[in-house]
């Protein structure tokens, strides 16, 4: 008889703590998307360390399911509207991959606007929280990135030192802004993913292509490519791209207050300016370093040359504004603004 109570004290006090903390058998798992292999620098240094530390941090009860190379299907440019949509939980993508929707945000791909990846990350992230927000309906921004600005990478071995030399050749561009900077250089841009760029390169239907120095790898420009083309030291790049990481908003609003704590403290300004430097960066030197030794040309453009390109390129800030006002911003208060941030945090 006392045995049998005792069992049955026992099983109540087990049933009392599995009710009481339900929360805490139940690991919430996240499909994290994006377009890049599980190979690449982004994977393995930005979007990988996050997942881990937010499992860390949760105590295994938030967990990433990891899906690069757009292994739930689709396309690059269909990736925001897959987290918007819950197709995923999480997406890493550029925004204007869908031309035309993030015309605010891609004040920061406008050209020679930025110096590196970090101070324009957080600048990103600030312009948005104050401009932008209603470009990221449906889902949480949990942080917002540039890369450190993109080089030429060309197929030819003479590579290019002047703006002459540029025209007329075929040129990868990421986004639509990136397109018209090479347009008003006077190269016929060719925009497509990062993905499509060495099979594009290796088969002759480009001449070159706009990409940071982080992405070498992940398309084996270094292998593609015999010449390279950057800014001199400490001025500000040819073109950049956006980067966003967002949760799906629903899915983010049905987790627990401590979950989503966990979530907020791995989001903002700061994480942003992670993702930028250590993303992008601090693989500069390195990956710079992977196409000299393989013998490839490196060009920095003297000082002259580059105000050439500047100056070539100054209608496109205008076009911009231009539209951005045409769709009821004050576009010239906007580029003041972002340009502003990009001072103070961008040295």
């Amino acid at each position: 008889m006392q045995n049998r109570s005792l069992t049955r004290l026992v099983a109540a006090a087990a049933l009392a703590v599995a009710a009481s903390t339900p929360a805490l058998a139940q690991q919430v798992v996240l499909k994290v998307h994006h377009f890049l292999p599980g190979t690449s620098n982004v994977h393995k240094n930005l979007i990988t360390p996050w997942c881990d530390k937010i499992n860390k941090e949760s105590n295994d009860r938030l967990k990433c399911q990891i899906y690069p190379a757009m292994q739930l299907g689709g396309t690059p440019a269909q990736l925001f509207d897959q987290a918007r949509d819950g197709v995923a939980d999480i997406v890493w993508t550029i925004p204007t991959y869908s031309a035309g929707r993030f015309v605010k945000s891609e004040v920061f791909e406008l050209p020679f606007f930025t110096r590196s990846a970090k101070g324009s990350s957080k600048a990103y992230w600030e312009f948005v929280q104050k401009n932008a927000l209603d470009e990221y309906a449906g889902v949480k921004p949990l942080w917002l990135h540039t890369n450190d600005g993109s080089s030429f990478h060309l197929t030819s071995a003479n590579g290019i030192r002047t703006l002459d030399e540029l025209k007329g050749l075929k040129i990868r561009a990421a986004t639509r802004l990136n397109s018209r900077m090479l347009a008003a250089l006077g190269a016929t841009p060719v925009q497509m993913p990062l993905p499509a760029v060495p099979e594009a390169m290796a088969k002759g239907v480009i001449d070159g292509a706009m990409v940071p120095w982080e992405g070498v790898p992940a398309a084996k420009l270094q292998e593609i490519a015999k010449s390279h083309v950057d800014v001199p030291a400490g001025q500000p790049k040819f073109a950049n791209s956006i980067f966003a990481f967002v949760m799906n908003q629903a899915r983010y609003d049905s987790l627990p207050a401590d979950l989503k704590k966990v979530i907020d403290t791995n989001s903002g300004a700061e994480v942003s300016a992670w993702a930028g430097e250590k993303g992008f960066d601090s693989v500069v030197a390195p990956f710079h370093k992977l196409a000299t030794e393989r013998g490839n040309q490196v060009v920095a453009l003297p000082e002259a040359e580059l105000a050439r390109w500047a100056k070539a390129t100054a209608e496109i800030d205008d076009q911009w504004i231009k539209e951005v006002s045409a769709k009821g911003a004050n576009g010239a208060a906007l580029l003041e603004q972002a340009r502003g941030l990009a001072k103070q945090y961008d040295h």
